[in-house]
């Protein structure tokens, strides 16, 4: 299925949405941002079918940020509010990905840039292709980092490296972005697809209620106390204990065998 800028294909169990606008290597427009909502909108109406969703781009980048062509670059300071689209564009987008019904796999193909970066930090599970990098690009055009990464940074690699990354803009090459502890894998370029699509298929078919639990804990887990936390768990457990997947998990345990779960 073709939007405005994204691609969207399903695989059975996963959906497959990719950046696509080439000619600018994936940057976001105000017309991606409308084909990411559509894109989100079918996979939600596809809800009881889509297991797992897998965010990427097409061509060599993942995406190398907002797409600054058309801009007015003779705007006098005061005089435009350079803010205004993450409220009513980015940030509806970021808190839809956030509050989804799967897990999410980020297969980061090439350059995650500005608010790429923060789209490819958004997955439960962050691929990378080795010759990917990272930027917090906004510093090179006097801008502050925005679409969460002020939020996701620091939490991920701590409160130093990201002010490193934030203040200095530097590349981070996908092997020490591993190292630091910012993503989960990194492949070949030529695997990245297989191993991602792999990945997918294999949360795809676990139990995708207790599956969502899981992500919903740990984004609720910064922001809770130790009690606070220990209360989510025991309501989120209640939840995934009512799913005929316990059942069967629990069954196919006791009889050695692998779990056929079904998501419900």
């Amino acid at each position: 299925m073709q939007f405005k800028h994204v691609t969207l294909d399903f695989d059975e169990p996963v959906a497959i949405l990719t950046l696509d606008h080439q000619e600018v290597m994936n940057a976001v427009s105000i017309d991606m941002l409308g084909g990411l909502a559509e894109a989100l909108d079918e996979i939600e109406e596809r809800k009881a079918d889509v297991r797992c969703l897998v965010v990427t781009g097409a061509g060599r980048a993942f995406c190398t940020g907002a797409n600054l062509q058309g801009r007015n670059a003779q705007a006098k300071p005061g005089r435009s509010n350079a803010g205004a689209a993450l409220e009513t564009a980015f940030h509806p987008f970021l808190r839809r990905l956030r509050n989804l019904h799967c897990p999410i796999v980020t297969s980061v193909n090439g350059p995650a840039a500005g608010a790429g970066m923060s789209f490819a930090l958004m997955g439960d599970m962050i691929l990378c292709a080795k010759s990917a990098y990272f930027l917090q690009a906004f510093r090179r055009i006097g801008l502050v980092p925005d679409c969460g990464s002020t939020w996701l940074l620091p939490r991920l690699v701590g409160k130093a490296r990201a002010i490193e990354l934030s203040l200095l803009g530097e590349k981070l090459p996908a092997e020490t972005a591993l190292q630091w502890g910012l993503v989960n894998r990194v492949y070949d370029d030529v695997a990245l697809k297989e191993e991602t699509m792999k990945l997918a298929y294999e949360l795809a078919n676990g139990p995708t209620v207790a599956l969502a639990q899981i992500r919903r804990l740990y984004w609720e887990s910064p922001e809770n106390s130790f009690e606070e936390q220990l209360n989510e768990e025991f309501q989120s457990q209640r939840i995934a204990g009512s799913t005929s997947d316990f059942k069967e998990g629990v069954t196919a345990f006791l009889e050695k065998r692998p779990a056929k779960f079904k998501g419900q």
